[in-house]
């Protein structure tokens, strides 16, 4: 017996996390019956429907994406606009993204339908590191970066400790290249970190996710995570480090 949010994720209807949503909005079905208690197990035999749809297991498939800027991070979008699905005509499983990455914002994605690896991937508690390359307005003062080392206060709590580095300033456009490395995955985190210390982001990339990076692929382009990737980066999560 698994737990019904766990059960939908596996057959790649949506994250955990997301899937819990479902439930409690009475959207799905046990042996024809609604249920909205996340505590709800289900076996081999139990009939699960998710808005009508009856559950069939999909092959787990895990792909990185180089999201380029101006488009959403999610399985669709109500104003119909270009989402990262949108990359992946060709797919038949129903993937969606691992966490999420700013409209403005190009970079590493990963695509999977695999609900217990978007889980490994994304909750804070396994501190899966995300490193983003951002040229910002100003020039941070060398007390300000330390802010951000640190840890700083937004509207929503403290950032985790962060490694910032500084790659170049432009004193004639007073703009500077900032590396900064993270591990949770706060809603316009790394944007909102440098509106805390007053040097607004004007361009951001996320350079590697993990040890993943985008490497060999153009803005759009995606590839298959390999066998050895996929099992790296479980062992990562689980354990903090590289297998």
């Amino acid at each position: 017996m698994e737990r019904l949010q766990k059960v939908m994720a596996q057959a790649g209807v949506a994250s955990r996390r997301k899937s819990e949503e479902l439930i409690v909005a009475g959207k799905v079905k046990v042996n024809g019956v609604v249920t909205t208690e996340l505590g709800t197990r289900v076996s081999t035999t139990d009939r699960v429907e998710v808005e009508g749809v009856q559950l069939v297991k999909e092959q787990n498939v895990y792909y990185l994406l180089y999201k380029p800027k101006g488009v959403i991070s999610t399985a669709n979008d109500e104003k119909g606009r270009k989402t990262v699905v949108d990359f992946f005509p060709e797919i038949a499983e129903r993937i969606y993204p691992v966490g999420r990455l700013d409209y403005d914002t190009s970079g590493i994605i990963l695509m999977t339908n695999d609900g217990d690896f978007s889980y490994l991937m994304t909750h804070p508690k396994f501190e899966i590191k995300k490193r983003y390359i951002a040229k910002v307005k100003g020039i941070p003062r060398r007390e300000d970066l330390r802010k951000l080392e640190r840890g700083i206060e937004l509207e929503d709590g403290m950032t985790a400790p962060a490694n910032v580095k500084t790659q170049s300033v432009d004193k004639k456009t007073m703009t500077s290249i900032i590396e900064i490395t993270i591990h949770e995955g706060k809603n316009r985190q790394v944007r909102r970190m440098f509106d805390a210390i007053e040097c607004p982001v004007l361009n951001l990339k996320r350079e590697e996710f993990a040890n993943l990076t985008t490497r060999g692929l153009n803005a759009g382009e995606a590839r298959q995570l390999t066998v050895h990737e996929i099992k790296q980066l479980r062992v990562l999560a689980e354990t903090g480090k590289l297998g």
